[in-house]
């Protein structure tokens, strides 16, 4: 199919200034970029009078790959003109997999339906026939649980090479990156050691290293000092995921911090941010960290089957049978669920006015989806700590949240730093579903060209394209996508700049971002006029 897309104004993902012409494309990609008075002929033309056109928006950081093989249409993603979902990020991927249970139970919270049929990166694109295209990275949550399960100790040198083997099995299928989450069990228990062997293989592989750091609270800058040190290390490309500072307290400590990754010149360093002043994650994060580590440590025992990269296929016949989430045991132990409550007690950071559940399977508190653990607590007659066990008893830990943590001050700090890439750390797919998640999932694109690029004028309509396109594609070493020009891959949006805007609210936040008029995938037509066409043209991007 050829296709003009004409009359519109061209931000072509470099930060220009829009330009008027036509852009051709032919056989996946742009044939060209034409002035406006030429004609073009034998071509379907989409008409982008009075829109601009860009290239289709890169997500850095995202967990779609817990997602999109469930929910391929992508509704929430095309509606904001996303076309590229980099995921696999903080720790966690769905592969490799050799205990399927223990993985699905630290990864509970962000609600996968998976089949989980696959045992590596591999078997796991082959699933896919998503609307958008996916980059994955793997996680190193997942790379422990597969080496080590969940326990609280230092990898055996064979464990550890495992890990590495395993990491470099997914880069040779296919992954773009490999993440860290340090602050999920079981990557909260790894040292700055065993992260940096790490991160050393992933730059071997060509990988770049994406990272959850370690604190980011008070302890921000010294967990900048620990993902730099390893990137630095092992010569790793490092991006820092959805920088900020959480905590009343630690509100300002963004400006140190940039200030800190400017200075830092001998590491190819880039970090992204959400346009929110909240954050969304697992309720088991505020528990200390042991209490989700396994209460049976085999502690350098041979795993119970071979884990080798090669033999993954046996996990149907070695992984544990009827496998219940650690922290569920322990909690099933009166002396073990009344030390987490004592230990949760002590802890300032509980915060549970700010705390709001986003999200649980079926249980006894499935009607609490929008209300704060405080309001919780106070409808059951008892204190936050004793709520956060109720709650996770009753919905087997699979939990999410919302955190009203951050200030809007430090957030427009990140936004306006010109190195800022924009990313959603979003997982739904879909247009409606149930409990109250964060409005990242609908808006972030939206929300940074219309609230803050068109009504504050924080900066230019094409500088945040440039943040959403060309920028973040940079990080993953890729030049035919995210720009607008002859060669590169035809990932397009046509949007309005006057009606571009994100409608999702923590209230309300089933709403679809509005203003994006036609997003294509590889030349194709799959959004238009505003309505999915229907077709699944992504693919996964090594």
């Amino acid at each position: 199919m050829r296709i003009a897309l004409t009359g519109g104004l061209i931000a072509d993902g470099t930060g220009s200034e829009p330009r008027p012409g036509t852009v051709l494309v032919e056989g996946g990609r742009i044939s060209a970029v034409l002035p406006p008075a030429d004609p073009v002929s034998e071509a379907e033309v989409i008409d982008a009078t009075g829109n601009i056109v860009a290239p289709g928006f890169v997500d850095l950081h995202s967990h779609a790959d817990f997602s999109l093989g469930t929910s391929p249409g992508a509704e929430s993603q095309l509606a904001q003109g996303v076309t590229t979902l980099v995921a696999g990020n903080c720790g966690w991927s769905p592969f490799p997999v050799t205990d399927v249970d223990t993985l699905k139970a630290g990864t509970a919270f962000l609600g996968a339906r998976h089949g989980w049929s696959w045992t590596d990166l591999g078997g796991f694109a082959a699933t896919l026939e998503p609307a958008v295209n996916l980059a994955l990275q793997v996680g190193h949550c997942t790379l422990r649980i597969a080496a080590m399960g969940t326990a609280q100790r230092a990898p055996s040198p064979d464990e550890l090479r495992l890990m590495q083997d395993l990491l470099r099995s997914a880069a040779d299928q296919g992954a773009v990156g490999f993440s860290t989450g340090l602050i999920y069990a079981p990557g909260t228990y790894a040292s700055a050691a065993e992260v940096a062997a790490l991160v050393a293989t992933a730059a071997e592989c060509g990988l770049l290293y994406s990272t959850h750091i370690r604190n980011e609270g008070a302890g921000l800058l010294a967990a900048l000092d620990e993902a730099i040190a390893a990137a630095r290390a092992g010569g790793a490309r490092l991006e820092v995921s959805h920088l900020k500072a959480v905590g009343h307290a630690n509100h300002g400590l963004v400006t140190t911090a940039l200030e800190h990754l400017d200075r830092t010149t001998d590491v190819d360093l880039g970090w992204d941010a959400y346009p929110y002043t909240a954050t969304s994650t697992t309720l088991t994060t505020r528990l200390p960290s042991w209490a989700l580590s396994d209460p049976h440590p085999a502690q350098g025992a041979a795993p119970p089957f071979d884990r080798s990269p090669g033999n993954l296929t046996t996990r149907a016949e070695g992984a544990r049978k009827n496998a219940r989430s650690p922290l569920l045991e322990r909690l099933a132990v009166p002396a073990e669920r009344a030390r987490i409550a004592e230990a949760l007690r002590a802890d300032v950071l509980l915060s549970p006015d700010t705390v709001v559940i986003a999200s649980l399977p079926p249980g006894r508190y499935a009607d609490c989806r929008g209300m704060s653990l405080s309001e919780i607590a106070r409808q059951d007659g008892v204190d936050a700590a004793e709520i956060v066990l109720r709650i996770l008893e009753s919905h087997d830990a699979a939990v999410s949240v919302v955190n009203h943590a951050m200030r809007e001050e430090d957030v427009t700090t990140v936004l306006q730093h010109p190195r800022t890439a924009i990313a959603s750390d979003g997982w739904i797919m879909d247009a409606s579903g149930p409990g109250h998640p964060h409005p990242r999932n609908f808006g972030t694109f939206p929300r940074v060209l219309g609230h803050y690029a068109r009504d504050r004028g924080l900066f230019t309509l094409a500088k945040a394209i440039r943040r959403m396109t060309s920028l973040p594609a940079s990080r993953l070493g890729w030049s035919d996508r995210g720009v607008i020009k002859a060669g590169a891959v035809a990932d397009l949006v046509v949007l309005d700049p006057a009606r571009i805007a994100d409608k999702s609210t923590y209230d309300d936040p089933w709403q679809l971002s509005v203003g994006v008029e036609h997003v294509l995938v590889a030349g194709e037509p799959v959004l238009a006029k505003g309505a999915p066409t229907g077709r699944r043209l992504g693919r996964v991007i090594a």
